[in-house]
């Protein structure tokens, strides 16, 4: 079935990218008619070059479980509400890339930092190629800038750490057994105020024979959030059981990397000037605002490109500031 919708999707490509074309070539053949057809022709051509690399990027998304929604979790590193910010800003980065994807986006949990941020956050993204895409944002993302908590406005850096593992569909067949599972219930946090839940309607629970722990609390129905709870475990479940089949596999993908502080994958650089780089990659942007506002499209390409063939997009140098 899913080979039968990529095929469908190929031969619409197709048939859009020749549309495509043949109106480029009748805004050429008005132009030498001596029509001003410029700022037409440029559009077209511009739309033109979107389709063509979205369709690239789609060809380099031939994993197994590329298609499917993702769950991401944020932790903040070391440095207490520094990191506690930074993870909070990525956390806003990928809501505002789903956005711009056209993808749902649900914060599943969210544990609120102490004076600002958070200490840890848990995000669903349901669209096609979810996953595959933000495999290229799991490992370690290190921000240097002046901080906004340090009265001496002194320069700081921070670290937080992203992973991410597929959505599990009805067709995947994990099977949980009642007796494996402790479930309990306890109140959600919030900042108060009228609509504070009162009653104990968030949900953690332990798959006991791997030690599984998930937790839901955004809904204010202990039914829904036990079925979010329950979502979140048949993920990790079947990640659990591809990790155990492929073990001897390094790669960065499928969500096996282990996150290690210090290895950072990419920095986000605010002060002394305004610079993000890939270390993987070494693609570098100077548009900060854009890509934190969560335009991702040119570094997830660039890592896909990278993954497949080894090319790098950009300076072998690091000369990033410490």
């Amino acid at each position: 079935m899913q080979d039968r919708k990529k095929l469908e999707q190929a031969l619409q490509d197709d048939a859009r990218i020749a549309a495509m074309t043949s109106d480029v070539e009748t805004l050429f053949e008005l132009g030498s008619e001596g029509e001003d057809v410029t700022h037409d022709i440029e559009r077209e051509l511009k739309s033109l070059s979107e389709r063509l690399s979205s369709m690239e990027t789609a060809m380099l998304l031939s994993g197994e479980h590329d298609a499917r929604g993702a769950i991401m979790t944020i932790h903040p590193g070391a440095g207490g509400t520094e990191s506690q910010d930074w993870a909070e800003m990525l956390m806003r980065m990928y809501l505002r890339w789903a956005e711009r994807m056209g993808f749902e986006s649900v914060i599943t949990d969210r544990l609120e930092g102490e004076g600002a941020g958070i200490k840890s956050a848990t995000l669903e993204i349901n669209g096609e190629n979810a996953y595959g895409l933000l495999q290229s944002e799991v490992g370690v993302h290190r921000l240097v800038r002046i901080s906004p908590f340090d009265a001496n406005a002194r320069r700081h850096t921070s670290f937080a750490s992203v992973f991410v593992i597929p959505q599990v569909d009805d067709e995947i067949k994990i099977e949980i057994k009642p007796e494996d599972l402790r479930v309990d219930t306890f109140r959600a946090s919030g900042a108060g105020g009228q609509h504070v839940n009162r009653t104990d309607s968030a949900i953690r629970m332990t798959h006991i024979p791997t030690g599984i722990v998930v937790q839901c609390q955004n809904e204010r129905s202990q039914h829904k959030n036990r079925a979010s709870a329950l979502k979140q475990l048949r993920a990790r479940l079947f990640e659990h059981e591809m990790r155990k089949r492929r073990e001897e596999e390094k790669k960065l993908e499928d969500s096996k990397l282990e996150i290690n502080f210090g290895s950072q994958i990419r920095s986000y650089v605010l002060a002394p000037y305004r610079m993000i780089k890939d270390h993987r990659t070494k693609l570098a942007a100077g548009d900060v605002d854009r890509v934190l506002d969560g335009d991702l499209e040119e570094f997830m390409r660039a890592y896909l490109v990278w993954r497949k063939t080894g090319k790098i997009a950009g300076d072998v140098k690091d000369d990033l500031p410490e």
